[in-house]
């Protein structure tokens, strides 16, 4: 068995022909070949739920048989299980697989394996090795994925990591990043197949757990964490860029907001450098994306309801109109955003530095995550006085705060009892959906202010105080519901 690490960044056909020139390549003869890869599956998909793959390829005249266990590619990283020998097409030969449990789940399989796509590339590769010694491969392919009458083109770069260390990985994309457009990438080449043979557009992708282990060092739950971000993310760039659904939109920011309480949660054990030029960075992303998921809130669950009731009047159909321009060009700014190449950049050396950070095994994740919980919590009960006598900023800091102690309880569940923690945590929804209902109203009204002032908006104005005044009257119900609840860590 080989362990596969290597980074998958994409490019367009146009930096696909300058990449050749780059200073690291220019004078360095590139192999080229033909590679034509066919998948398998069977017909109820049991190898895709497994995150498997298996595949026959055709490299120049010699056939072989592949089999991955793919992995989550956060910052485009990816690291897989992988074994590979000799073989006819048609002609499944497990006994190249060394784990016993994946060779049998493959044996079991094996008469129904029926092939799914096919992925036809030119491959360039090129072999450098970095000043510390290690061996990289630079592949640029360029090609098609073909699923009965679907095609996708194929156009990226991966540099796979042969021998050495994955620091210098990084170190070669940024080095070709700082020259030409390049996007790390998330989804492999038969994530892309199984979604064009499925026939199944973009959807969103809503967050998955991260593999925290309970005995794990804090600093490692931390990594594991940041990267079940950063994969939630990237699920959902592709639809936020080609979709006009809200919930690309809703998906992407959630991300962001995880990842960002995340570095908020373990800061006191992240050097202040690694918080210092990250944390700005993602808090100035979410700000960009910030405006379109407005526009969204405001005509779907603000603006929708008041047409419905008042379908005849002409004031909130010009609303309507100059809400819809506004969405579009909000929705303009965000693809601007996640087609940058700062965005690009960030996503490439946030990875690479979270990846490297120190190695300190101390203190255990059971030691740490009981303060930090203990912490946010003593925020929220702090503010929820406060928010009692209904004060619309300390309102909004309480939001905040019970979504980072929601955030840090879902962190750290893997330490916590389950049925106690998900009573907790539908407690602390209950109070978060009045909260933000209530910011939602709030930012209707700036957005309304902000539209135009000769517009008559009393109708619309006067919807909105009414539903304040009542999720008001809900809220201290809410708050004291929470309060009351015992919180799962601190259970005997």
């Amino acid at each position: 068995m080989a362990l596969e690490t290597e980074l998958k960044l994409a490019l367009s056909p146009d930096t696909a022909k300058r990449l050749p020139k780059h200073p690291l390549l220019a004078g360095i003869t590139a192999q080229r070949l033909q590679l034509v890869n066919t998948y398998y599956d069977t017909a109820d998909r049991r190898l895709q739920q497994k995150r498997m793959a298996v595949r026959f390829r055709k490299k120049d005249a010699e056939w072989l048989l592949t089999v991955k266990c793919d992995a989550a590619s956060p910052g485009g990283l990816a690291r897989r299980n992988e074994w590979e020998g000799a073989a006819q097409p048609g002609q499944f030969k497990f006994s190249l697989v060394d784990s016993p449990k994946i060779r049998r789940f493959l044996e079991s399989a094996r008469r129904e394996l029926q092939p799914l796509f096919t992925t036809d590339f030119t491959r360039d590769r090129w072999l450098l090795t970095s000043k510390s010694g290690s061996r990289i491969e630079v592949a640029l392919d360029q090609g098609t994925i073909i699923a009965g009458k679907r095609q996708e083109a194929i156009c990226e770069v991966e540099l796979e990591l042969l021998d050495g260390h994955v620091d210098d990985l990084f170190a070669l994309a940024q080095a070709l990043q700082n020259k030409l457009a390049l996007h790390p990438q998330g989804g492999s080449k038969a994530e892309r197949g199984y979604r064009l043979a499925s026939a199944i557009g973009l959807l969103p992708v809503e967050m998955s757990k991260a593999a925290v282990e309970p005995t794990a060092s804090a600093l490692a739950a931390y990594r594991e964490t940041i990267f079940a971000c950063l994969s939630h993310l990237q699920a959902n760039e592709q639809g936020l860029l080609a979709s006009d659904s809200p919930e690309f939109t809703y998906q992407t920011r959630l991300a962001i907001r995880r990842l960002r309480s995340a570095i908020r949660i373990w800061q006191p054990l992240l050097p202040s450098s690694y918080v210092d030029n990250f944390a700005p960075r993602w808090r100035d992303l979410a700000e960009r994306l910030g405006a379109a998921r407005n526009w969204d809130v405001f005509i779907d669950e603000c603006l929708s309801p008041m047409l419905k009731t008042f379908p005849q009047h002409a004031a909130l159909s010009t609303l309507e109109g100059h809400a819809s321009e506004h969405r579009a060009t909000a929705r303009q700014a965000s693809r601007a955003t996640m087609s940058s190449r700062s965005y690009s950049q960030l996503l490439l050396e946030f990875t690479r530095a979270t990846l490297t950070l120190p190695g300190r095994k101390k203190p255990s994740l059971l030691k740490f995550a009981p303060l930090c919980l203990d912490k946010c919590a003593r925020r929220v009960a702090t503010l929820a006085q406060i928010t009692r006598d209904a004060d619309p900023e300390a309102r909004h800091d309480l939001r905040i705060a019970l979504k980072r102690l929601g955030n840090a309880a879902e962190f750290f569940s893997p330490l916590l009892p389950a049925h106690p923690l998900l009573a907790y945590l539908a407690h602390a929804a209950a109070l978060l959906d009045r909260l933000g209902r209530l910011n939602d109203l709030a930012v209707a009204r700036q957005l309304i202010a902000g539209i135009n002032g000769d517009l008559p908006h009393e109708l619309a104005l006067g919807w909105l105080a009414g539903q304040n005044d009542l999720l008001l009257g809900e809220l201290d119900t809410a708050l004291g519901d929470f309060l009351r609840h015992q919180p799962p860590w601190r259970m005997r």
